[in-house]
């Protein structure tokens, strides 16, 4: 089985507090973080115990976990498995880089945040060359709100030529379209986040080969529908894979619209669906841009 997992522990801890994120902040007691530690070793354990099937895994987590040894551990232990085809997490790069050293990087990525005033951007932009000189798989973001617009500019300058940046439309804004031009000449890729995109009842790969799964093991077929499909650890959510349609009426997440059937990006993201690299190097206005998102 080929299989995409999307895991989110209780990890709810950041070291950043972004006033856009729709994530909770709030400092985890030692006791969460134990509970977080113990939830992520018993899923990577069961990772680990899989070898009959091909499984790529994301981690999601609500705060941050590369600030956290047992993540950092965590990724170069599966990134070493022979069937873990990928193994990714989104990050504030906050963390150091050297831990990268020890991982197996034809398997590692990393999709990585920029959030301005809450770094300098000269420590972001080094971590980020960091990973260059390394040879790790990252993308780059930035949230799509005006103020962030001149330090967009400046990253996609001063990355190198093939890291992606990508921007993500800012939580419940409504960009005109010379907003959206602006945010299109720096990510091509821009349009997709733009509006969200109608979903009801349209196939959706969730539920069949991706699915997410919570510290206690219950999985669901993404992170925005409720219903559980069983628990990892008892084998009971196998039975239930299958091709289903979103029940939702819009998705407005990459994380979720990514696997959307009715939008053309697993062939955009060809072999790099799980860290938001494209398949092929996208920089500047192109066609892409035509292909505007449904309005809900």
């Amino acid at each position: 089985m080929d299989l995409t997992l999307l895991y989110r522990g209780p990890l709810a801890s950041c070291d950043y507090d972004c006033p856009y994120c729709p994530f909770a902040k709030r400092r985890d007691s030692r006791e969460e973080l134990r509970a977080d530690r113990e939830a992520l070793e018993r899923f990577a354990g069961w990772v680990a115990a899989q070898r009959g099937d091909r499984l790529s895994v994301l981690f999601t987590p609500w705060g941050e976990g590369l600030v956290r040894s047992w993540y950092r551990r965590t990724l170069v232990g599966l990134s070493r498995l022979p069937h873990v085809r990928r193994v990714a997490i989104q990050t504030n790069l906050s963390c150091r880089t050297d831990w990268l050293e020890a991982a197996d990087l034809s398997t590692l990525a990393l999709w990585c945040t920029y959030h301005p005033g809450q770094t300098p951007y000269d420590r972001f932009l080094a971590k980020c060359r960091a990973l260059a000189a390394l040879g790790v798989r990252h993308s780059v973001g930035i949230v799509g709100l005006p103020e962030h617009l001149p330090h967009a500019l400046r990253l996609r300058a001063e990355l190198p030529e093939h890291v992606y940046l990508w921007v993500n439309a800012a939580e419940g804004r409504t960009y005109t379209d010379e907003e959206a031009d602006r945010w299109t000449a720096i990510d091509p890729l821009f349009p997709y986040s733009r509006r969200p995109h109608r979903s009801a009842g349209l196939p959706c790969r969730t539920g069949e080969s991706v699915v997410s799964v919570d510290g206690e093991g219950t999985v669901r077929r993404c992170h925005f529908v409720r219903e559980p499909l069983g628990n990892l650890y008892d084998g009971s959510w196998r039975a239930a894979l299958r091709p289903r349609p979103c029940p939702l009426a819009v998705c407005d997440c990459h994380i979720g619209y990514v696997h959307l059937e009715s939008l053309p990006l697993y062939d955009v993201f060809a072999g790099g669906v799980l860290e938001r690299i494209p398949a092929t190097p996208v920089r500047g206005p192109a066609p892409v841009q035509r292909l505007t998102p449904t309005p809900p």
